[in-house]
């Protein structure tokens, strides 16, 4: 993740190795295009899985109506993009900026585990996963920009209720 290190973090970045200036708007487009890029690759699993089999599944109570996924998570994309980039334009250390794109990589893995596979324990597992590095991610943050860190707080949020919502997957639907 060296290439979110930002040697200027006051007015226009460069890559490690690259003399050439980074636009602090070419940045944010990157970071909210990577994240609504994880987003779209998920909904084209989603799209091309059977919804059969999602709706044979007996929903835990609190679902919300599916249709309300998409909306929610391509505002919450934008906002983990948004947070990164504040973070990247103040951080001196890759380690924030790490744990963003770790975080950023298990979010990605959800939708394959899930609907997929079709593997509700490792959609758990991994939802697990992502909801301690999300948590993480909002305390490394808040060290930088504390409205980077308060941009992950609704993701850290829908994140808990995603844990949920798949464990209670899990425990309705053993098979």
């Amino acid at each position: 993740m060296r290439v979110f290190l930002n040697s200027d973090p006051n007015g226009w970045g460069s890559y490690p190795g690259s003399s050439t200036p980074v636009s602090p708007v070419l940045a944010l487009v990157g970071f909210v295009g990577l994240c609504l890029l994880v987003g779209a690759v998920g909904g084209t699993i989603v799209a091309g899985t059977s919804w059969s089999w999602f709706l044979s599944l007996s929903p835990p109570p609190g679902m919300v109506p599916a249709w309300l996924f998409a909306p929610v998570w391509v505002c919450l994309y934008s906002m983990i993009g948004v947070a990164g980039w504040l973070a990247w334009r103040r951080s001196i250390s890759a380690r924030p900026l790490r744990l963003w794109g770790w975080q950023l990589a298990a979010n990605s893995l959800w939708v394959p585990a899930f609907f997929g596979l079709h593997s509700v324990p490792l959609a758990l597992a991994v939802s697990a996963v992502l909801l301690v590095l999300v948590a993480i991610t909002v305390r490394a943050f808040a060290t930088l920009h504390s409205l980077a860190a308060g941009l992950l707080v609704p993701y850290l949020a829908w994140t808990g209720y995603a844990t949920y919502l798949t464990a209670g997957f899990w425990w309705l639907n053993p098979n």
